[in-house]
Order: structure tokens, then C-alpha cells, then sequence
């Protein structure tokens, strides 16, 4: 059984593995090539489990950010009816793909 963490970046959680590629929320003042340590990892499991309490304070993980780009143009419309309001609004979303380089602890 391969080892694996489960961190969490971005409000949300993640299931990952050594070798595998993550799709994130862009993190802040970090660009392409840089290395990237998560901290926040709740789980860490393989033969054994160990669960954190919320978090794991002797695991970290580190990855390597390989691209940052944005999502899809996604279209949002906003309507009130009788009062001739409408808004049509547009979103796209910054995301960075991390390529999983090692669990430690």
C-alpha cells in the first residue's frame, strides 16, 4: 500500500500521493517552479493511519508548483423582474497545478 496525506490548501481538502499532480486555489506571491510546503496535512495513511487533531504538527509536504494559469470564463446574470435591472458578470478562477514531491514525517 503506497503512502498518502490528506491536506488541506485553499479551504479545501486534498487526497495525494508521492508523483501525483494537484490542481489548487492560486497561493499567494508564489510563482511557477517554486517549491511549496503544506503544513496543514490532517491524515497521513499507507500500513498505518494517524489522524491529526486537527492537524499533524511533525508531517509536512512538499510539492512543486508547475503551472498557474485561470479557468474557464464562467458567465453569472443577476435579474430582477419589474424593475428592468439586470447584470450580466463574468468569472474566471486562478488555479496552480503542484506536482507532489515527498511526504516527510
Amino acid at each position: 500500500m503506497s503512502k498518502y496525506a490528506v491536506i488541506e490548501t485553499g479551504s479545501k481538502q486534498y487526497r495525494v500521493s508521492e508523483g501525483e499532480t494537484i490542481v489548487i486555489e492560486k497561493l499567494k506571491g508564489i510563482q511557477a517552479g517554486a517549491t511549496v510546503e503544506f503544513d496543514r496535512v490532517l491524515a497521513v495513511g499507507g500500513e498505518s493511519l494517524k489522524l491529526g487533531q486537527p492537524y499533524l504538527k511533525e508531517v509536512k509536504v512538499a510539492a512543486e508548483i508547475v503551472e498557474s494559469d485561470r479557468g474557464p470564463k464562467l458567465l453569472g446574470f443577476k435579474y430582477k423582474r419589474k424593475t428592468r435591472r439586470r447584470r450580466k458578470f463574468g468569472h474566471r478562477q486562478s488555479y496552480m497545478k503542484a506536482v507532489i514531491k515527498e511526504i516527510r514525517g
